[in-house]
């Protein structure tokens, strides 16, 4: 154990409950074993990589071909997309959905709330000033238990309005996605991103059997994802979040990825994004905050 993983527990570690591990080179996750659940968590990005609710099968999905290295982008979890998603309005070369899913993070919190739910908090740690304000800072916050709750957390303490797109990019576990549904986005418009973009009405359940990656516009309703061979729903509840993005690579594409596992990784997983995004970003002026809310809970 290196010198800041053992500090780390020191200052932060839960009643055997909470600890820090080291994952790789410079690389430190946090492990969760609670009464409800158990969860892994990587200090980079404030990466949630796992939450499985006791005598429940997965919920997030993480790649088994997932590289944890120091800079290096997670296959999986929920990767945080902050202060845009996707491209960069104006510098091609900024990464995609932000710097935040790649950088360090501090562990400001701790602490169990008197059900045993796990609490933990976030700052990312530095900000480059040539991509972004650094008066314009993130955090994020936790609930892990029976039900997993994340807020994300932005300040403008700047002079200045600033413009933020925001996403927790969370990837699912299901059985088959080719067999799931995912309900509560009838008559909502969107933008389908497959093939020429376009703008369209989507009608009924979202079902799979190609490529499927949308963006979903002034929506804030539960969305629930169905699986009938898992005999479960997983809804998902949020707040200040207008965008819902709805993605599944399918075949081709993960081919390409390549970090995907297997060429059939794509029927084990399916994203359901609770975003601020494209026509739906967010406009914070001098001294507000903005806090992009979720909370994921399993029905049978």
């Amino acid at each position: 154990m290196n010198a800041l993983t053992s500090t780390l527990n020191d200052d932060f570690g839960e009643n055997g409950h909470l600890a820090f591990r080291d994952a790789g080179e410079g690389f430190i996750v946090i492990d969760i074993d609670n009464c409800h659940c158990t969860a892994t968590i990587a200090l980079q990005g404030a990466h949630l990589m796992r939450w499985n609710p006791k005598g429940e099968e997965p919920v997030i999905w993480m790649s088994p071909a997932a590289t944890l290295a120091e800079g290096k982008s997670i296959r999986g979890g929920v990767p945080i997309c902050w202060p845009w998603f996707g491209a960069h309005a104006t510098e091609a070369d900024f990464s995609a959905h932000g710097f935040a899913r790649t950088v360090a993070w501090d562990v400001i919190n701790t602490s169990s709330l008197d059900d045993g739910t796990t609490c933990i908090s976030f700052r990312i740690a530095e900000i480059n000033r040539d991509m972004w304000s650094d008066q314009v800072p993130v955090e994020m916050h936790m609930q892990i238990g029976a039900r997993l709750e994340m807020e994300l957390v932005t300040k403008n303490r700047s002079e200045e309005s600033v413009t933020v797109g925001d996403a927790l990019h969370t990837y699912f576990c299901v059985s088959d996605v080719s067999k799931v549904s995912v309900r509560g986005l009838d008559a909502c418009e969107y933008l389908d991103k497959v093939g020429p973009t376009v703008r369209k009405t989507q009608k009924g359940n979202i079902n799979f059997d190609q490529e499927v990656d949308r963006i979903y516009f002034d929506q804030g309703q539960d969305i629930v994802i169905r699986d009938p061979i898992m005999h479960r729903d997983i809804r998902i509840e949020k707040r200040n979040s207008h965008s819902t993005i709805v993605w599944n690579p399918w075949i081709d594409k993960t081919l390409r990825m390549g970090d995907f596992g297997s060429d059939d990784g794509y029927l084990g997983m399916v994203c359901v994004e609770s975003a601020n995004a494209d026509a739906d970003m967010v406009k914070l002026a001098p001294g507000y905050t903005h806090r992009l809310w979720v909370r994921y809970s399993i029905e049978k």
